[in-house]
């Protein structure tokens, strides 16, 4: 049984690589999210994630879809690390008396993996979200400065408005409010990734080992990926209300006209009141597009054990 411990150190790698290379392919989808989520009704910019991205592309370039991936990139591998070696820490701690997991010990492996996360998720998001909303911003700015030209003849040109960088946000909200000022929506955040994590864990966990052949400890790298496609894209547009409020919260800057929120329930309530009930579900079709490519390539990677080979590698061969 010990050829079969994974050590914390691949533990960690695995979801490092996972992040990068999951991040890196579908981040554009996740701008697009982020962009629909933060427009209100009387500000609409976008109608669907392809017109979105379109228009992003138009007025910003290939690299506009990028906005914010630096933040990510940086971020995601400790936070993909965590949330994978946590839930594998506590599935671990739950099973130590040699009983199969309950479904209940399962979810509770997946509550302890959420929560640890939001310690590097809530300050990443935070970033990622002001310097992917900022073209959109920008964008509605200039078709409102534009519409006032036309009806005052011979005005100047509308001046740019310098968008925002990861160092400059972040030495500025430290400068505010301290480290608090990286934490804004860290309520909401837990509110998204706890059950995300309750839901996702143990789906996955279950979907994979239906796949797996009475014959081998571990299932085939497509049945891991599959099943990390099914239930991340399942409990991503199942938490998908408190995505849609963590996002208004983290919003720094607000278009015309929208509205400002004082918490979590302000929120929720604002957006129900003037937008409806299916406001809740923007950006839902765009998360389970990220989150199932995501989780899924997290978990081929993670099963697959790379980091182990590169650990070997580096270690050579034993004596």
């Amino acid at each position: 049984m010990a050829d079969k411990q994974i050590s914390l150190p691949a533990k960690l790698i695995n979801g490092g690589i996972a992040g990068l290379i999951g991040v890196t392919c579908v981040f554009p989808i996740d701008l697009a999210k982020t962009r629909l989520q933060n427009q209100q009704n009387g500000q609409r910019m976008y109608t669907s994630m392809s017109d979105c991205l379109i228009k992003t592309i138009r007025s910003e370039g290939y690299f506009g879809m990028y906005r914010g991936a630096a933040v990510n990139l940086t971020l995601v591998t400790p936070e993909k690390a965590i949330k994978l070696a946590a839930n594998d820490f506590f599935r671990h701690q739950f099973s130590k008396d040699g009983q199969k997991l309950t479904l209940l010990r399962e979810m509770l492996a997946g509550c302890g993996a959420g929560t640890c996360q939001v310690i590097v998720t809530t300050p990443m998001e935070m970033l990622k979200i002001q310097l992917q909303d900022a073209g959109r911003i920008a964008a509605q700015r200039k078709i409102l400065a534009s519409q006032a030209q036309l009806r005052v003849q011979g005005g100047a040109e509308p001046a740019e408005v310098p968008r925002p960088t990861a160092t400059q946000l972040t030495r500025d909200l430290l400068r505010s409010h301290g480290i608090a000022g990286l934490y804004k929506g860290l309520g909401a955040t837990l509110l998204r990734d706890v059950p995300f994590s309750i839901v996702y864990f143990p789906l996955f966990a279950n979907l994979n080992q239906l796949g797996q052949p009475a014959s081998s400890d571990r299932s085939p790298f497509y049945v891991s990926f599959l099943a990390g496609c099914v239930a991340g894209s399942t409990a991503a547009v199942a938490v998908n209300p408190f995505d849609v409020v963590k996002t208004r919260l983290q919003s720094l800057q607000r278009g015309v006209n929208e509205d400002t929120y004082s918490g979590f329930l302000d929120c929720a309530r604002k957006i129900l009141k003037h937008e409806g009930p299916s406001a809740f579900l923007k950006g839902a079709y765009c998360r389970a597009l990220v989150i199932a490519p995501l989780f899924g390539i997290a978990q081929v990677v993670y099963f697959l054990g790379i980091a182990e080979s590169l650990l070997g590698l580096l270690q050579g061969p034993q004596a």
